[in-house]
């Protein structure tokens, strides 16, 4: 029904504007085993000030990796839990982490208001920019948890690049 509504309002003249999609890292997590260690359990504090509701990102859908069920993978639902408490939605956990057609498909099906910010593995996620568009993607940095990554429609280029600014976690030049 809203592809029937897309191209009713196309042929009318008329545009729906699609949502951003931001995309994070998960937080810290320890040198052994599973979660977020103390470090990335502040990242995860601190995302609820980063994309809260008073912030510029007006978020409607938070995407993160599907958990196993042993407990591995959790690390991105950790991250954007108290985020989404805060914003009073659940996260969307349907997609697999080597899904990125799964994501592809969450992003075109999502009719809600506000942007959207998936938190996952970063090894996988130029394969999610890739899917969605965007040709030869970078990838995000082995040693880095706090780069977002904004993509605005038609989702074929990653726009801009900045830190999360998590203070006593990430570098913030003297003058902030």
């Amino acid at each position: 029904m809203y592809k029937v509504l897309l191209a009713t309002l196309a042929l009318s003249g008329l545009s729906i504007a699609r949502p951003d999609v931001y995309l994070i890292r998960h937080g810290e997590k320890p040198k052994e085993g599973d979660g977020l260690n103390e470090d990335g359990l502040d990242r995860a504090e601190c995302l609820r000030h980063v994309f809260g509701k008073h912030s510029d990102y007006n978020i409607g859908l938070i995407l993160a990796q599907k958990p196993k069920k042993n407990g591995k993978r959790r690390r991105p639902y950790e991250t954007v839990k108290p985020l989404a408490k805060d914003l009073r939605m659940k996260v969307d956990l349907s997609c697999n982490r080597d899904d990125v057609n799964c994501v592809k498909k969450a992003i075109a099906n999502y009719d809600g208001n506000g942007n959207i910010l998936i938190c996952w593995e970063h090894h996988r996620m130029t394969d999610l920019v890739e899917a969605l568009g965007y040709e030869d993607a970078p990838q995000y940095p082995d040693d880095r948890f706090d780069l977002i990554w904004s993509d605005p429609f038609p989702y074929t280029r990653i726009t801009n690049i900045k830190s999360e600014k998590c203070v006593g976690l990430d570098w913030m030049p003297d003058d902030l």
